[in-house]
């Protein structure tokens, strides 16, 4: 017997939690029901608003048209047309008070759940950012100990393989496979921007590039979702928080980097032709949206 408040209990609990889960969306809903019900209301409103009006104005003709100097005077006279004038602004409010309670809710349902979201966002941003920073001060000890290939191994599934040069000479490496992590992409035949020619994939990479820094020191910040885009990508969730940010704080690089560098054996082999995909490693600063200025223009991510 003691199992059923308990289990009523967990069920209410449950409940209450999911309500207030999916209150911002529930708030939303409301709100715009109510505007509607609002509207509709003051349409009705507006059709019985002539009969208040006319009621009024012959109340007022009455008053006007008495003549009684003795029984009736200007004082009272005036009290009445002040009476009349009352009576006629309340019936009016009355027949628009229902419409003007239900807007006035629903534009507070709205307000509402635009707060509990904007709150949220703000909260998943901040402990966005601690992971991030996190996860780059991890890598950056692997690096320092295990160096840069080490940790591109590490970071992604690899698998050995057999290279062999026009000399005959055979040379042992990795390639990396299965799906990228984090922010790097791969841009191969699936980008609709890739080519079959491998010059025209260089040519336009670091064309991209160096238009993106342009849009960075230009604008202050882009956001990594742009880039896909350029680059015929699909979009990520992250990609819309996180980027580059002009003088974001000392972990901003003040440039945008697609990670072309010549030392990593994969962009030499893209660069030299031998490789028709490469992973694009972007050297983005993490969120953001924590670091742009309050003074600045976000281009917000769908």
């Amino acid at each position: 017997m003691n199992l059923i408040p308990a289990a009523i209990a967990r069920g209410v609990a449950r409940s209450g939690l999911l309500t207030q889960k999916n209150s911002p969306a529930i708030l939303f809903g409301v709100g715009v029901v109510g505007m509607v019900g609002s509207t509709v209301l003051a349409c009705r409103a507006t059709l019985k608003v002539d009969e208040v009006i006319e009621e009024t104005k012959g109340n007022l003709e009455k008053i006007k048209s008495y003549e009684n100097p003795e029984k009736y005077s200007e004082m009272d006279r005036k009290k009445d047309v002040t009476t009349a004038y009352t009576k006629g602004v309340f019936n009016v409010a009355k027949l628009y008070g229902p419409a003007i309670l239900l807007g006035g809710a629903s534009i507070f349902c709205l307000t509402k759940s635009h707060t509990i979201l904007s709150a949220r966002n703000a909260a998943l941003t901040a402990a966005y950012a601690a992971v991030d920073e996190a996860f780059k001060k991890y890598r950056g000890r692997v690096v320092d100990k295990y160096g840069v290939e080490e940790d591109l191994r590490l970071r992604h599934d690899s698998e050995p393989v057999e290279i062999i040069n026009e000399k005959g000479n055979i040379t042992h490496s990795t390639r990396v496979t299965g799906d990228p992590t984090m922010y790097a992409r791969f841009f191969d035949q699936l980008s609709t921007e890739w080519s079959r020619d491998p010059e025209y994939n260089l040519v336009y990479l670091k064309h991209q590039q160096s238009y993106f820094n342009h849009m960075l020191r230009a604008r202050g910040h882009v956001f990594l979702n742009e880039v896909y885009d350029a680059l015929g990508i699909e979009r990520s969730k992250e990609g819309a928080v996180v980027g580059w940010v002009m003088n974001g704080g000392e972990d901003s690089d003040n440039h945008v980097d697609f990670g072309l560098y010549e030392d990593n054996p994969k962009a030499r082999d893209f660069i030299n032709g031998r490789e028709g995909s490469i992973l694009l490693d972007f050297n983005v600063d993490g969120t953001i949206l924590d670091k742009i200025g309050k003074s600045e223009k976000v281009k917000w991510q769908a």
